[in-house]
């Protein structure tokens, strides 16, 4: 059982790292390229690096949190932040630049979400559910509080002070970290080898590629529509002040749809709570067809991706847990989410290059079948999952 305290001090560290090191390039992306004289493609670039580190050194970080738990990975990966940030501060040529994001990829991967869930799972075993949605309500807020932050941090000392001051937040937010139990979690010797579901050992194979094959598109659906959702609207013909407006309700639709999944107490398994999650997304994506004509639409649209994106954030670490063995949970989840980091750096440039070539309409088509494809996938998914037996 993971106490209150420790939980409450785990959601309050993903949201400082979510604010300090994922959405320092949104709040900080266009003084850089001011400052430094340079193009925000190649300003940028410099997230791609990070989330292609994320996905180089996944499995290790996996094995990592399996083997030391997870107070050691994620106090080193605010110290990784905080030097990333300090470099940054510093940075005059593309070398420092890119470096400092190196740090910062070391630091995303063992601070955010994926490695709290592993060290919850480590802790927890099969009663991490529960805790993995409810740190997930506090890490949602990051941009909330840190993209103004970060705004009047810049407008007292600049943008390179402003790294400085994150700086001394990542390491001011280690105490945090090591409130994480010590412990491993021990199965009961009468305890089911499931926890309520279970994949059979002829299908754990199937089942991997399956999970790996949702978290790929899904990272890559995230991230072009993090940097694309505006502009794919305005090209659509939405007002750009409406379009920015109907983008913030994405974050509504997410925090909204954690919450529910947390006071419904857990009513659905994890495969089936899947399963729901992925079906809002090609009926997201249908409905933005019609966002030019129909402000209705693109409401629909950004509320339920933001919805479905949002319950996908909790399955990814929910459904290891039913999926496969839970003390194997930190290695093998490190290495099926390895791909998704390295199609989530090329997703933005891949996405602008489909719409350039073939308009917008094409790449609403593209997420629409990207999307029926992780339906079917999510299906059989649950499908393959049947009640564990003694």
């Amino acid at each position: 059982m993971i106490g209150r305290l420790p939980l409450f001090c785990l959601g309050l560290g993903q949201l400082v790292s979510w604010g300090l090191f994922y959405y320092l390039i949104g709040g900080f992306g266009d003084l850089i390229a001011a400052d430094l004289g340079w193009s925000l493609a190649r300003v940028h670039g410099g997230f791609s690096a990070a989330l292609v580190v994320m996905g180089t050194i996944s499995p290790l970080v996996g094995r990592l949190i399996e083997r030391h738990g997870g107070r050691p990975v994620l106090v080193a990966g605010s110290l990784a932040g905080a030097g990333g940030c300090t470099l940054l501060a510093a940075a005059h040529d593309i070398a420092v630049y890119y470096a400092a994001w190196l740090l910062l990829g070391v630091a995303m991967r063992c601070t955010l979400y994926d490695a709290a869930f592993a060290a919850l799972a480590r802790a927890g075993g099969p009663a991490a559910r529960k805790p993995m949605a409810q740190i997930t309500l506090l890490g949602g807020l990051a941009s909330t509080v840190f993209w103004p932050l970060g705004h009047a941090l810049a407008e007292l000392w600049g943008w390179r002070g402003a790294m400085l001051a994150f700086a001394a937040i990542a390491l001011a937010s280690i105490p945090l970290h090591l409130a994480l139990p010590r412990g491993r979690y021990q199965a009961p010797a009468s305890a089911a080898a499931g926890t309520g579901f279970a994949t059979p050992v002829r299908d754990a194979r199937t089942a991997a590629l399956l999970y790996a094959l949702i978290l790929t598109i899904t990272g890559f659906l995230a991230a072009a529509m993090s940097a694309h959702m505006i502009p794919l609207l305005t090209a659509l013909g939405v007002a750009v002040p409406v379009a920015v407006g109907i983008g913030a309700l994405r974050g509504v639709g997410q925090s909204l749809a954690r919450l529910a999944e947390i006071l419904s107490g857990g009513r659905l398994s994890p495969p089936a709570l899947n399963l729901l999650a992925v079906a809002l997304l090609p009926a997201s994506f249908a409905a933005a067809f019609g966002s030019g004509h129909w402000l209705a639409a693109a409401v629909a649209f950004a509320f339920l991706y933001g919805a479905g994106n949002g319950l996908l954030t909790i399955t990814r670490g929910t459904l290891p847990l039913v999926l496969f063995d839970p003390s194997t949970y930190g290695s093998l989840v490190g290495r099926l989410l390895a791909p998704s980091f390295f199609v989530s750096a090329a997703a933005p440039l891949l996405f602008a290059l489909v719409i350039e070539a073939w308009g917008v309409g094409a790449a609403l088509w593209l997420c629409l079948l990207l999307a029926l494809l992780m339906l079917a996938a999510a299906a059989v998914l649950k499908a393959q999952c049947t009640p564990a037996h003694r």
